[in-house]
């Protein structure tokens, strides 16, 4: 009887820590995730300078627009965690694209080889942050389940582990994703 009682919580003792493992992996990997997505926002804010002194050059009589993209690229630079990265990323895509916008108003601009480059690479990484988010929803809806699912949920909380938030898009910036461009000829 002893032996068998010992046999189980032997079992016992070998499930939580093959239990805790997992949820640690998870964990990382949802940690190793977030940092994939702060190395593209990182670059993404190296361009906004470069962009913003191009589109200068053209349209000097814009200081708002540039005022409001270099203080949203810096709201973003110290924006720590997914949530606030998020809000502060909405309002960068924002502002961004008011200075797409005005570049409209001047055709040499459009033109111009430095601004079609960065207006290139900045497209690029923009796609690169979308497959970060992705993958880093996707650890985290992985981790969140882990340590949701019974029987973990009743050691979980006790032990370290809490539900991590997603990078989601803002109500607005959803709705740009979604919307059907424009072409005109």
């Amino acid at each position: 009887m002893l032996w068998v009682l010992l046999g189980i919580a032997a079992l016992i003792l070998l499930w939580l820590i093959v239990a805790y493992n997992r949820m640690v992996a998870l964990r990382q990997t949802a940690g190793q995730a977030w940092s994939d997505v702060d190395v593209q926002l990182k670059q993404r804010h190296d361009l906004v300078p470069n962009l913003v002194e191009t589109v200068k050059g053209y349209a000097t009589h814009e200081r708002g627009t540039f005022d409001d993209v270099i203080r949203a690229r810096n709201a973003a630079l110290s924006a720590r965690g997914p949530e606030a990265a998020a809000g502060a990323e909405a309002q960068l895509s924002g502002a961004l694209g008011r200075l797409f916008a005005l570049s409209e108003s001047y055709p040499e601009l459009k033109a111009n080889a430095n601004f079609l480059n960065l207006q290139g690479q900045l497209g690029t990484i923009e796609d690169k942050i979308a497959a970060a988010r992705r993958f880093f929803n996707n650890a985290v809806a992985e981790y969140n389940a882990a340590i949701q699912s019974i029987p973990n949920v009743f050691f979980a909380g006790a032990v370290g582990f809490h539900e991590r938030g997603f990078f989601e898009l803002e109500d607005r910036e959803r709705a740009a994703a979604h919307a059907v461009p424009a072409v005109s000829f």
